[in-house]
């Protein structure tokens, strides 16, 4: 944070990095008062070295919020002009709970002094705006040489130490870490363009230079800049001569096609591919490191002819290449192939891309491109081939299934097309398969009438889906039928279906489980004695409110062998609803189940009031759109016209 002091003698901030816009606008202007570290940097003229929060907190009123977000601060100030006294100070902010080093605190204290030009500091004796026709002279010079070079001029302290280099002139091809070229160097200064410098083996030698006239031509040295946040080291060798008073400086950058190099191996090693050249003339074949680990070869061997290469591969591809190999040097025509070869680790899936450079003639002369192995992708789509052979066969095979499956529910689990009257009641039954997957689910239900008269009424769901749970479904259909027709008491039968499941299971450890909910209805009473095992409350809807009825025990057939079932009577009247149903009608992922039965209460409710004459079930059934689990609900309507409970005991 950079603040200048203003003729009031507040602070503005002048520029900052590193905070935030609103931390920035808080602090922007601080009014003079006392125990502000920058007022008494600028004050003092010295730099202050805050290193111990819980200390500096009860001495200054400490910048920023909040303020153990930097518990290490610097505030310097700014040179003025010539002897007069500091007008800005400069603060760094560090998050590290460290001391300043010596080297870090030389650091700063350069960067301090930098600032005096930016912050508009006027120029100090014999800094004259310009350079003056010598550096106008060498500004020429410059521009018609190659690399890099610049003229610096010093710049002096008061007593006469140089503080720093201004560029007052720089070849065309002299670049500084930021990128800046040429003419866009001239003006700015060496600590600047390259703030590190200072105190080092070069800096000296520039003082020597100056000093005793004596060619500076130092040893090559790592510079390192940080580019993009990123640490990067280049090697340099520096030459330095005086110039009147004056330094010209020019310098080479040597690990330019280092670089270059190291980046083409690392491109061909990552893509599994190496440069080749061919010199037609000689009959001389250049081949890059990489080419030698394609083909699996050793490199003292050297490179392989092209007269030794179809020696390497499998005879069927011989022709095509032959052909591909003939149209490049015969034709000039680039090539684009690939082929296999069998090396001591296998066969190989290579590719050649290539293309020639002709003569005055048109006759090739040379030949160059890349040599790729491809077998690490070759594998990858075979895999993947053979991926989607096996996909596709287990589509078919889940397709079958479900058609076999869908045909057997259609058998043994017809659907009613209209409503059925069951023992002087109405009853309507909706059917939905679930909208995700291909298997057919274990939803189903019944709804029969008994020889004494009174009707069942059985809903159920088998976990899992496809053939394996429309054969349990099967099973506990009929078997509930048999049991209730034999005149067996409702909870005797879920105890014979929990016994059912857990006995005729294959595999032990997969035993079928299922829930299900059952009700015999007597007419000439009217009451209706149900069960449960595991399964969601039937909902009974009765002059216009609906609400889940109590539960009797009752857990999950096939789950446990201790399993116990109890029952539950309720009395029906003219006008009642009476909704048995499967999970798929009310649960959705993530939701918590109370929340899918509030619906369904809710919204049976608002079908019945409005009275659209259709079928309950198929209604309900209707609003789930989407649905990821088979529907199966089954709708008990009492009539309006249904007699009374004393005068259906009275009937023969």
């Amino acid at each position: 944070m950079i603040y200048s002091l203003t003729a009031a003698g507040s602070l503005e901030l002048t520029g900052s990095a590193g905070i935030d816009e609103a931390l920035a606008e808080r602090w922007r202007r601080v009014p003079p008062l006392t125990g502000i570290a920058a007022h008494e940097a600028i004050a003092g003229r010295r730099a202050l070295w805050l290193e111990d929060p819980a200390q500096d907190a009860r001495r200054y009123l400490l910048i920023g919020d909040p303020p153990d977000r930097w518990p290490a601060r610097a505030w310097l100030p700014v040179p003025g002009d010539g002897d007069g006294p500091p007008r800005a100070a400069i603060g760094f902010l560090r998050a590290h709970p460290f001391p300043f080093a010596a080297d870090t605190r030389a650091l700063l204290r350069r960067a301090a002094r930098l600032c005096a030009g930016p912050l508009g500091a006027p120029e100090r004796p014999g800094d004259a705006d310009g350079a003056g026709a010598e550096a106008t002279s060498v500004q020429r010079i410059l521009e018609a040489l190659a690399g890099s070079a610049i003229l610096l001029t010093p710049l002096r302290s008061p007593t006469g130490e140089v503080e720093d280099y201004r560029i007052d002139a720089a070849a065309p091809e002299s670049v500084d870490v930021a990128g800046r070229r040429g003419k866009e160097l001239v003006g700015r200064r060496v600590l600047e363009t390259y703030p590190t410098v200072a105190g080092t083996a070069l800096w000296d030698g520039y003082l020597d230079t100056l000093t005793t006239g004596t060619a500076y031509e130092g040893e090559p040295f790592t510079y390192e800049e940080v580019v993009a946040g990123l640490p990067r080291r280049s090697v340099y060798s520096v030459r330095a001569s005086r110039l009147a008073d004056r330094l010209v400086v020019s310098w080479i950058r040597h690990d330019t096609g280092e670089r270059e190099a190291r980046r083409l191996a690392d491109m061909q090693r990552l893509g599994s591919l190496g440069w080749v050249g061919w010199d037609l003339v000689t009959d001389t074949v250049t081949w890059s490191d990489q080419v030698y680990a394609v083909f699996d070869r050793d490199p003292r061997e050297g490179p392989m002819t092209w007269e030794e290469l179809p020696r390497h591969l499998l005879p069927e591809d011989l022709p095509v290449l032959g052909e591909a190999i003939r149209r490049l040097l015969g034709e000039g025509e680039p090539v684009d192939q690939p082929f296999r070869i069998a090396t001591a680790h296998g066969v190989r899936h290579l590719r050649i891309v290539a293309e020639a450079l002709t003569d005055a003639d048109g006759t090739p002369v040379e030949v160059h491109g890349f040599f790729q192995d491809l077998t690490a992708q070759h594998d990858v789509e075979l895999a993947l081939r053979e991926s989607e052979r096996a996909v596709l066969l287990q589509r078919g095979m889940l397709q079958a299934e479900r058609a076999l499956a869908a045909r057997l529910q259609d058998t043994l689990l017809p659907i009613p097309e209209q409503s059925l009257e069951l023992a002087g009641l109405c009853v309507d039954v909706a059917y939905v398969p679930s909208d995700s997957g291909i298997n057919v689910g274990g939803d189903w239900y019944s709804a029969i009438e008994l020889p004494d008269g009174s009707a069942l009424f059985v809903v159920g769901d088998v976990a899992g889906h496809g053939l394996a749970a429309v054969g349990t479904m099967a099973q506990l259909r009929f078997t509930t039928k048999g049991m209730a027709i034999t005149g067996s008491a409702l909870p005797d039968v879920l105890r014979r279906l929990n016994t059912l499941l857990l006995h005729t299971a294959s595999d032990p450890s997969a035993t079928a489980t299922a829930t299900m909910v059952m009700a015999r209805y007597q007419p000439w009473d009217r009451r209706l004695v149900w069960v449960r095992a595991g399964h969601l409350p039937p909902l009974l809807v009765r002059g216009g409110r609906a609400a889940f009825l109590e539960q009797p025990r009752g857990s999950l057939l096939g789950a446990s062998s201790e399993a116990s079932y109890g029952r539950a009577v309720i009395d029906l009247l003219p006008g009642d609803h009476l909704l048995l149903y499967t999970d798929g009608l009310v649960e959705e992922p993530g939701e918590d189940i109370g929340t899918g039965l509030d619906r369904l209460a809710a919204a049976t409710v608002r079908l019945l009031r409005e009275g659209r004459g259709e079928s309950l079930a198929r209604m309900l059934a209707a609003l789930c759109t989407g649905n990821r689990d088979d529907i199966c609900a089954l709708d008990i309507h009492v009539p309006e016209d249904a007699p009374d409970a004393d005068t259906a005991r009275r009937r023969p």
